[in-house]
């Protein structure tokens, strides 16, 4: 699955340039709870039909009903309008917030674009899909749309004349290694929207090796990883056991600004690891310290598709910039679960 705000602006772009009448729906502020996050984006075509999403769907539903009901009965007051942006607030009310599905105290703020201009969303498509992050300045006074390089990534911004949304690439991942393991977390990243590499040079593992939508190399790891260049939106992630493959790719990735780093492997082959690093490749417990190892979340898992789930769900946490309770150790949590 593609990254959510592409697909998005594909489908309005696709929209508006078949002569479609659309709309473009962003949050652009919360208050208490919501169901997303600042910056979600979705998009409405004149027939009713939806991509994306700004809530958990009760007010998709009402914009739907606002805006398309003209559509289907041919009767004027439900439609499309015409004009500048403008804003919407839903879950002002307790009664509200029940009737649109909002968490309790839960309010957000929408700004709609009225048939945004096809030219400009078929640019800022391509500008991602050539892997650039990208800045777009919505004028409020006119609902004219710029677009701007982005220098890093940053929270949607909103005043009286502007809105200014960052939209980035998708979130790329890097599997070394394509065993069962690589199989079920490759699954779960393309879900999550991830674009997803496989390398492994070992043709008895790659040959019988597929999932739809991932791509498959056979060169050798560490040189994967330099053409690779992970940025901050990129993951690499170790998975082989063996570490004439592992190692020199991992010291690589560590080069980059990677968000994640890691290798599976017990407490015990993490250590070997970084002993093995120090000892052949001058490396430091400094240099070594965004190596992640053992990887993933403790939950007891011990089948590959558990291991995925648990793996999948720290690089996630990363990604989002959640805390993990990982400074409390495994044994410890062996012990809590054993009622000790």
């Amino acid at each position: 699955m593609e990254n959510l705000d592409v697909m998005v602006l594909r489908t309005l772009r696709d929209w508006r340039v078949a002569g479609q009448r659309a709309l473009m729906a962003t949050v652009v502020r919360t208050w208490g709870s919501s169901p997303r996050p600042v910056g979600s984006i979705m998009g409405l075509c004149e027939d009713g039909s939806v991509v994306g999403s700004v809530s958990g769907g009760c007010i998709e539903d009402d914009l739907i009903y606002r805006f398309t009901q003209a559509y289907a009965a041919r009767e004027p007051g439900h439609e499309i309008p015409s004009g500048p942006p403008t804003f919407v607030k839903y879950g002002i009310t307790a009664d509200e917030a029940h009737r649109f599905g909002l968490p309790c105290g839960g309010t957000l703020e929408l700004l709609l674009e009225y048939d945004p201009d096809a030219a400009g969303l078929a640019q800022l498509v391509r500008e991602l899909e050539a892997g650039k992050l990208m800045q777009r300045t919505v004028r409020l006074a006119d609902g004219v749309a710029t677009l701007a390089p982005a220098p890093s990534p940053t929270g949607l911004e909103a005043n009286d004349k502007l809105v200014i949304n960052t939209f980035g690439p998708e979130y790329r991942m890097l599997l070394i290694g394509a065993g069962q393991l690589t199989e079920y977390l490759a699954t779960m990243a393309l879900f999550s929207g991830f674009s997803v590499t496989v390398c492994d040079p070992r043709e008895e593992y790659r040959g019988a090796w597929n999932v739809p939508g991932a791509t498959v190399l056979s060169d050798m790891p560490d040189d994967v990883v330099t053409a690779f260049q992970p940025d901050r939106r990129s993951c690499v992630v170790a998975l082989t056991h063996d570490p004439k493959l592992d190692d020199l790719a991992l010291l690589e990735a560590l080069k980059s600004e990677a968000f994640y780093v890691g290798a599976i492997g017990s407490r015990r082959n993490n250590e070997a690891r970084h002993e093995r690093m120090i000892e052949h490749f001058e490396q430091t417990k400094e240099s070594l310290a965004r190596l992640r190892g053992p990887i993933g979340i403790y939950i007891g898992s011990k089948t590959p598709p558990e291991i995925a789930v648990s793996v999948m769900a720290e690089i996630l946490a990363v990604k989002n910039g959640v805390r993990l309770p990982r400074d409390m150790s495994v044994a410890q949590a062996k012990n809590v679960l054993a009622g000790k």
